[in-house]
């Protein structure tokens, strides 16, 4: 009889728990909720399953174009970019715009001649802006192959739910891409033609949902509709991402919701905060102080406990240098690690030379001899 109740227990309890780890699942082929902050996964439903892409590509042309130009910089249209098939900025071969003007057309018109413009602007052509966007991801550690910087179907161009919201989360740190990604309406020069171009952005939940940050969105018939989106509210930060969705916007709701109404903000360190002071062996000085390189923040479940992990040796050696990394911080909760941070020594302490030990050692000497 004990033998059958513990076996109804398991086979209650199994259930349970899959449910509690899985609360639901989304018409997606790949899915996934994400902490901006530490990039905890909060959701995920094939987030490691390569999928084609669509235009959510264009988020890591313009990190790409971020990192590696100026916004006022003059980025002129070749023939490939004004041939390019698809949705469309409709430039001239020889039309210039400035490459934030460029970076709007293609992050809210989606502009496939945008892409090709600036990819051929930073990297000569599209091959070599590609091989720039895959070492990107590679640093970024998202699962992604690029063969082109706008998105249009071609065998092999793909990424993971996942590695795309790491790609959005890193883009999400650059502050033109977040007031980029964020414009609801921009207008931009139209050489040539006595209108401008009006872009609104395609990106639905800017209009919808509350504290929505930025996203794009994407389509062709083989990647099927694609999104990847961000919002904020109350000092917690979601990255999410649906790859072949149907319905995309309506998920997207729903794993935000989902996340806001699951997870709280948690932070233990702010950047250049305090944590202790280290014994320095052969400094000029005796201590050094310690301070966090960077947040130590997370979404932590509600409900949940935290705690701060501290490793440091029990000393260092001189010399030190200032933001030397020393040690790390942990935010743990239930043992297991929801972000960490490095710690940095705050200030320089050179070594002692041979002149100053003696100086120290009389020092020290000649106080032992006052009574």
């Amino acid at each position: 009889m004990k033998r059958l109740l513990a076996m109804l227990v398991v086979l209650v309890l199994v259930p349970l728990s899959a449910a509690a780890s899985e609360p639901f699942t989304v018409a997606a082929k790949g899915a996934v909720l994400i902490d901006a902050d530490s990039g905890l996964v909060l959701f995920g439903q094939n987030e490691n399953r390569m999928l084609p892409m669509a235009s959510t590509t264009k988020v890591m042309t313009a990190l790409i174009a971020l990192e590696r130009s100026t916004l006022d910089e003059k980025v002129t249209a070749g023939k490939n970019a004004s041939g390019v098939p698809g949705t469309s900025l409709y430039l001239s071969e020889g039309e210039t715009l400035t490459m934030e003007q460029m970076l709007y057309g293609l992050m809210l018109r989606s502009g496939n001649d945008a892409a090709v413009a600036i990819a051929e602007h930073v990297a000569g052509s599209v091959s070599a802006f590609a091989a720039l966007m895959n070492a990107r991801a590679e640093q970024l550690n998202a699962t992604a192959h690029y063969l082109n910087p706008h998105g249009l179907d071609e065998e092999g161009h793909g990424i993971t739910a996942l590695g795309l919201a790491r790609v959005m989360r890193a883009a999400m740190r650059n502050p033109d891409f977040r007031r980029i990604t964020g414009t609801k309406r921009k207008i931009i020069p139209w050489v040539g033609n006595e209108y401008s171009r009006v872009l609104e952005n395609k990106n639905r939940l800017l209009r919808t949902y509350e504290g929505a940050t930025g996203g794009k969105t994407g389509y062709t018939g083989r990647a099927g509709r694609c999104l990847v989106f961000s919002a904020e509210r109350d000092g917690l930060s979601l990255i999410g991402a649906v790859l072949n969705c149907p319905a995309w916007f309506d998920t997207a709701t729903l794993l935000l919701d989902y996340g806001f109404e699951n997870y709280r903000p948690e932070s233990a360190l702010e950047t250049g905060a305090r944590v202790t002071e280290l014994p320095v062996k052969g400094g000029t000085g005796e201590r050094v102080t310690v301070v966090a390189a960077g947040p130590l923040r997370a979404a932590v479940r509600v409900g949940s406990a935290v705690e701060t992990g501290i490793t440091l040796p029990e000393r260092i050696e001189a010399p030190v240098s200032a933001g030397q990394v020393v040690g790390f911080a942990r935010l743990l909760c239930g043992g297991a690690e929801l972000a960490r941070c490095d710690l940095v020594a705050a200030s320089d302490v050179p070594r002692r030379d041979f002149i100053q030990s003696v100086r120290g050692l009389l020092r020290r000497w000649v106080l032992r001899l006052q009574p």
